[in-house]
């Protein structure tokens, strides 16, 4: 039975904390507040994950430290370089494997699949800060003071996501206007929250994993408005009734709405394709990605509950 150590308790957080208690591991999850799931295998600690020592403290005998955290979209070009900095130097200090939930943010638009090579290019805020987080981590790792690895995946479903499904089905399932600048045909790639905690679990484990990072196993792509009809098909609610907002509308937002701020910087991965190739991970880690059905079926029936 070996020590799992976790920053953050979000949805990837959990669903990680709970798939290692499941298998006997003991997991620590550190937030600051000291949430996380109850099970009598996970110990809830309250602590600032970016203070170095601390969490270097609370990571000793550790095999792994799992970077689940999640700050403030508004916020990370602040709240990330400290946190990322102390994760990196507990990992450093104690030999744990740092392996880290990433996101296709770093890319940029692209024309076509996105691949583990596809050029960090980003030039937005939240892409750069990703890349420079990534960037320095491979350093250590290459340089020999730490063993990383990173795991990338699209927009979420299941069970806590907060991506723009979370935005569009609950007001579908109630039969409402959806209005976003979306175009809802574009094919899009829908990651499942536990296929992250089940590739970030064996990507810290296996060693061919470490110094890369990884796309999560995700079933193939389908646009939001497929999306949308099947989740409203689950529970027989009326057709989604969709519509594309102009995109001078979210800028208007965004000078009201910190958030909708945020979203102009994204934008580009609603307006278009947004696929994701994850055949490595699946070729060399074992993993299948779950069906959409089964991962549209959980998101919503958490909608409901």
């Amino acid at each position: 039975m070996s020590l799992h150590v976790i920053v953050g308790s979000g949805p990837v957080g959990t669903a990680t904390a709970r798939l290692l208690a499941e298998r006997g591991e003991r997991v620590r999850v550190v937030t600051r507040r000291g949430g996380g799931p109850e099970h009598p295998a996970v110990e809830r600690v309250a602590a600032d994950a970016a203070d170095a020592d601390r969490l270097t403290a609370l990571t000793e005998g550790a095999d792994a430290l799992y970077n689940c955290a999640n700050p403030a979209y508004h916020r990370w070009p602040t709240d990330w370089p400290p946190l990322a900095g102390a994760l990196l130097t507990a990992a450093e200090r104690t030999g744990a494997v740092l392996a880290t939930v990433g996101n296709l943010y770093g890319y940029g638009p692209v024309d076509g699949p996105m691949t583990e090579q596809t050029p960090l290019a980003a030039t937005g805020t939240k892409g750069r800060v990703r890349n420079r987080m990534w960037t320095e981590a491979l350093a250590a790792h290459r340089a020999g003071r730490a063993r990383v690895t990173e795991v990338r995946g699209s927009d979420y479903l299941g069970a806590g996501g907060t991506s723009l499904p979370m935005l569009v089905l609950p007001r579908v399932l109630d039969g409402r206007r959806v209005f976003l600048p979306v175009d809802w045909d574009a094919p899009h790639t829908w990651t499942y929250i536990p296929d992250v905690a089940r590739t970030l679990v064996e990507a810290a484990a296996d060693a061919r994993a470490w110094g890369r990072a990884w796309h999560v196993p995700s079933a193939p792509a389908a646009g939001m408005r497929e999306l949308a009809t099947r989740a409203a098909a689950l529970v027989g609610a009326p057709a989604p009734k969709l519509t594309r907002m102009p995109y001078p509308v979210l800028w208007l937002g965004g000078l009201a709405d910190p958030f909708a701020r945020e979203l102009r910087e994204t934008a580009y991965q609603f307006d278009r394709p947004y696929l994701m190739d994850s055949t490595a991970a699946t070729a060399t880690l074992g993993i299948e990605a779950t069906l959409l059905d089964r991962a549209i079926e959980e998101t919503v029936t958490a909608l409901r509950r």
